[in-house]
């Protein structure tokens, strides 16, 4: 791997992120594809300045909290608290997961929730991470506000493989995902069952700009397909419409929304 000396910085940290057990050195070497001399450097001054910490027991490299520290005070200043409360009531409301995804240039990023369900089956993927373009509601309610082609673009620039755990009824090429873009532009929503994975569904639709009428974010609600057959999706769709509209309100009192 080439790149500046930064680059590399970000590109350990990013590495470090995938693996909740820590990696080893060599590991990381050969990820990022760096000698081990620069990686052992790299790792030593993260060290020093406290966001890595080296497990004494295993030799393996982790995260510290300092990174996370750092994203919750950003959420806590820009906006978050203003945001937080209404995912709250839409999570009451529906007993599902409550997800806000933010548009930041081509990337759409999972940055708050809502639990609902308080026993049984719970559906609770970790927050922080893109949200897959192809095969989610989240993806699908963002990339109908585009033409076709811009969808498809935008879906192969993110470059991610679609994973072998994914649910049966995914899209399985872009004629069936430009025809899953076409029902949620009549719908206003975008609804999947057993697309993400076996045994989920979701739906969602986009945040806009209160002026500006651009897509600012997308909000989801996600739960067992047990709970949420399509049925139970449609009938949520004017709840979850509603309170799109309240966060496009909201938006322009937060920093959350860019």
């Amino acid at each position: 791997m080439a790149g500046s000396q930064i680059e590399r910085v970000f590109s350990v940290l990013e590495s470090l992120t995938s693996d909740p057990r820590g990696l080893p050195m060599q590991a990381l070497a050969e990820q990022l594809d760096i000698p081990k001399s620069a990686t052992h450097r790299l790792l030593a001054e993260l060290i020093r300045l406290g966001y890595v910490r080296q497990n004494p027991e295993t030799l393996r490299y982790h995260l510290s909290t300092k990174l996370v520290a750092m994203g919750f005070q950003y959420l806590s200043s820009s906006g978050a608290d203003i945001v937080q409360p209404i995912l709250d009531r839409l999570a009451e409301a529906t007993g599902e997961l409550v997800r806000l995804g933010v548009i930041d240039g081509e990337r759409q990023t999972w940055i708050a929730k809502a639990q609902g369900a308080r026993t049984g089956l719970r559906y609770d993927p970790d927050m922080g991470r893109d949200a897959p373009l192809f095969y989610t509601a989240s993806g699908h309610a963002w990339l109908a506000c585009m033409s076709d082609a811009e969808a498809l673009s935008l879906v192969e620039r993110q470059g991610a493989e679609v994973p072998v755990g994914v649910g049966p009824n995914a899209p399985r090429s872009n004629i069936e995902l430009l025809e899953r873009l076409r029902l949620a532009r009549e719908q206003g929503y975008a609804c999947v069952e057993e697309s993400s994975a076996v045994g989920t569904s979701a739906i969602a639709a986009v945040v806009r700009h209160p002026t500006e009428g651009r897509v600012i974010g997308v909000l989801s609600i996600a739960g067992p397909s047990a709970r949420m057959p399509g049925a139970r999706m449609h009938e949520l769709a004017p709840l979850l419409v509603k309170f799109t509209e309240e966060l496009s309100a909201a938006s322009l009192a937060s920093e959350l929304f860019i």
